[in-house]
């Protein structure tokens, strides 16, 4: 059990029989009547955002969340196989609890499945990878690197705003957490 008054962001909690990640907190001290800790918290199975009221000293459960290293091998049907780099072992996750990451998984990628006694609960991606562009407008010559931009499907279907200057066949690193274009791979 943990005090609300200890709460941090990305701490994992369960509240309600439910497993939430802390997003966003602030403790609240009124001029009139008891304090209380005001808290933004994603639901792990579902991925919906909830803010939720606290009085101050409250206890919560604490939830050990495993993170995994294991590589993406291939689409199965609306399943995905990963395998566990230690014990070569085969986990199979659904593509509507991994919608988001599949824009940016590649065959053979290494990622972190985390799970909460042993429930699968979805993909932690890197911070950025790298895709190469498969389709895009051939870049005219004078567009210049701040002159604008042009969208570019990458090789997972994503698709991006780049500069003019990129090209179809060009790696590019993506920022997993925004969506967006880092530079040239």
């Amino acid at each position: 059990m943990i005090s609300v008054n200890d709460f941090r962001t990305g701490l994992t909690i369960v509240v309600d029989g439910q497993l939430y990640r802390v997003l966003d907190f602030q403790h609240v001290k009124p001029g009139k009547g008891a304090a209380f800790v005001r808290s933004k918290l994603r639901n792990l199975r579902n991925g919906s955002v909830n803010e939720k009221t606290f009085r101050a000293g409250e206890k919560v459960e604490k939830a050990q969340i495993d993170n995994r290293k294991m590589q993406y091998l291939y689409a199965q049907g609306d399943e995905h196989v990963f395998m566990d780099l230690e014990s070569y072992e085969q986990t199979e996750l659904a593509s509507a609890a991994i919608e988001y990451e599949l824009k940016f998984l590649k065959e053979n990628m290494e990622v972190h499945i985390q799970s909460y006694q042993s429930e699968m609960l979805g993909v932690e991606l890197p911070n950025t990878v790298t895709l190469e562009v498969t389709e895009t407008e051939p870049g005219i010559k004078g567009d210049t690197a701040s002159g604008g931009t042009k969208p570019a499907t990458l090789e997972t279907g994503l698709i991006v705003q780049v500069p003019f200057f990129v090209n179809q066949g060009d790696k590019l690193i993506i920022n997993t957490e925004e969506g967006s274009y880092v530079s040239r791979g």
